[in-house]
């Protein structure tokens, strides 16, 4: 039997997380030049269409079909979510997801994951990759990295990541944040630098946008860690308290960084506090107590702006909106925080975090399970990137007159903010 409260609450959740990505839009249209703000808004809107049929397709079923005993890979038997309407209809056990609710709002939720990720990737291509060739590649990525990585941290029984290694990423750290940051790495160092990049200032084009993405962001995000715990109960309760002061943390933080660098705080280093607080929280958000969620939040900015101000200088990448330093950066630290700082009694395994048990073992595999990601991840972008880079004819980026001129006019044919002579 369907349980209504559960049901009700998780796809709440579902929404939430879907509404992070038009937040996403918004945050990153902010941050980017005004002549490409629609082009960089569009590459996160389209991940939704894109992403959202794709997950139907196939990627449901690579990431959570099968029976469980591929420690890398779902299966084939799910292809376009076959079987689940008639299982619910059926009255079958297999139409419940954790005992509780149906199966096909789990197809959501975890949707609604995917779309999120893959839009997070975008951040780091803004300005300079053609949009059909980002569009190839969200479609190859979403099937051969983000659905069989998604299986191998929660696919059931026996995944590599989640279960033979006992790492613990509670709602994506992994899976989402490092994934995601570091593909954007992978990319924009295959893209190159954008035209004039170094000898020019990039500042954000509309800084209201970027408050306003951030602000749905993190409301979405109670959605993202909260029903992360499958049940409206105790251990949801300390995931979407959690997600409220881990980010309050890391903004002050963040401000408090800038302060003391640049002697001003700025509203756009608050909201990318936000955000590293966000993300620093997401893997440990229903394993951790809650003064353990402001200590996360305070450690994270400080390291998350030297990789953006100092590292990203220093070895000359040019990751546009900085995703990997936000979220390839700030998972790695959640993760590893993960490890040190998780409650036993919470512990999906047998080993709770270093600070109360004196045993490293958790916090090992939270390094393991971190640097194995790290390598699938960037092995197959890289792999699949040069892949999209031949299909487009030997180049992934527009040309020197487009990117000039602005992706707006040159990819789409529209401006965000268009002279009219006379009344609009």
């Amino acid at each position: 039997m369907f349980d209504p409260g559960s049901t009700g609450f998780m796809i709440l959740g579902a929404m939430l997380v879907f509404l992070m990505t038009p937040a996403l839009a918004f945050f990153y249209g902010g941050l980017s030049r005004r002549k490409n703000v629609l082009n960089t808004m569009f590459m996160s809107i389209a991940v939704i269409g894109f992403v959202g049929v794709l997950w139907i397709v196939a990627g449901w079923s690579f990431a959570y079909g099968g029976d469980g005993s591929c420690p890398f890979f779902g299966g084939f038997d799910q292809i376009f979510c076959v079987g689940l309407l008639d299982n619910m209809l059926g009255g079958s056990d297999l139409a419940l997801s954790h005992d509780t609710y149906p199966v096909l709002v789990d197809v959501a939720f975890q949707a609604a994951f995917a779309i999120i990720t893959i839009a997070i990737i975008t951040g780091s291509l803004a300005g300079r990759m053609k949009f059909g060739a980002v569009l190839a590649f969200i479609s190859i990525w979403l099937l051969l990295v983000y659905a069989p990585l998604a299986h191998m941290v929660w696919g059931g029984d026996g995944p590599l990541i989640g279960d033979t290694i006992g790492a613990l990423d509670f709602a994506g750290g992994d899976v989402v944040h490092i994934s995601s940051g570091l593909t954007g790495l992978i990319l924009c160092v295959l893209l190159g630098k954008r035209r004039g990049y170094g000898m020019m200032s990039y500042r954000p084009h509309n800084i209201p946008f970027v408050a306003l993405g951030a602000s749905l962001l993190w409301f979405g995000w109670f959605g993202f860690n909260g029903a992360s715990a499958f049940a409206a109960d105790g251990v949801a309760a300390l995931a979407f308290l959690n997600t409220m002061v881990a980010p309050a943390a890391a903004m002050i933080s963040w401000m408090l960084v800038e302060r003391l660098r640049s002697g001003k705080a700025t509203l756009v280093g608050a909201c990318t506090g936000i955000v590293a607080g966000l993300v620093v929280i997401t893997p440990a958000a229903g394993f951790v107590d809650v003064w353990a969620a402001v200590v996360m939040g305070l450690i994270v900015s400080p390291i998350c702006y030297s990789a953006m101000a100092f590292l990203k200088p220093k070895l000359g990448y040019d990751d546009a909106l900085d995703a990997f330093g936000c979220h390839g950066i700030g998972g790695m630290v959640g993760g590893v925080l993960t490890g040190i700082f998780c409650v036993p009694d919470l512990s999906w395994t047998d080993f709770g975090g270093l600070l109360y048990t004196g045993d490293p073992t958790l916090l090992i595999a939270q390094i393991e399970g971190i640097l194995i990601t790290i390598v699938f991840v960037a092995v197959m972008s890289a792999i699949i990137g040069l892949v999209v880079k031949v299909l487009f004819k030997g180049s992934l980026r527009v040309s020197v007159e487009e990117e000039a001129e602005g992706l707006d006019a040159r990819e789409h044919g529209e401006s965000a903010y268009p002279a009219f002579n006379g009344l609009d």
